[in-house]
């Protein structure tokens, strides 16, 4: 009787775990104006979103944040931001965080290379048609990227899933009007 009361609250302790979250009070679905970027057509204020966490996996040593398309009509979809070396002790980061001045960061954090080839953000701007969802996901990881200032976006979104102690995602979509 006593090993099935230990199960029971071992049991119920693991079902009331904190699960990994990422939340943003600028996004409600669909990205704003000051979001989208301001090339190719846009006429945005290419403001990246403010973004907050909560509940990481304890052993973090690190986080990273990604912006990605899928639907982007590349053929590989389209990285719109990554940003790596995140202190672990951080749980936000403020709106426009990633602008390409990297003035904005959390110290010590990285502006990777979007795809559009240079650091920081660069806001959503879709083709005209239907929206893109665009996946920003918060990564934990398990140690800090040592990583060349030049590496592609492709390379550092593979170094993150590598050392990925845990990630979170929001979806928010985005449509040319």
């Amino acid at each position: 009787m006593k090993k099935l009361v230990i199960a029971m609250i071992a049991l119920a302790a693991f079902g009331h775990a904190q699960t990994f979250t990422l939340k943003s009070k600028d996004l409600g679905g669909q990205f704003g104006s000051k979001h989208f970027g301001n090339s190719f057509g846009c006429k945005g204020e290419n403001q990246s979103p403010e973004l907050m966490w909560e509940n990481a996996p304890k052993d973090t040593k690190a986080f990273a944040v990604t912006m990605y398309d899928p639907d982007a009509p590349t053929g590989s979809g389209f990285w719109h931001w990554v940003v790596y070396n995140i202190p672990a002790g951080t749980t936000s980061m403020a709106a426009d965080a990633g602008n390409h001045s990297g003035k904005n960061l959390p110290k010590d954090a990285v502006n990777g290379n979007n795809d559009a080839g240079a650091p920081g953000y660069v806001g959503p701007c879709p083709p005209a048609g239907p929206a893109h969802q665009y996946i920003i996901t918060v990564y934990a990881l398990k140690t800090p990227l040592q990583l060349d200032k030049n590496a592609s976006a492709a390379l550092i979104g593979y170094m993150l899933n590598a050392n990925s102690l845990g990630k979170a995602s929001i979806i928010s979509y985005g449509e040319r009007y």
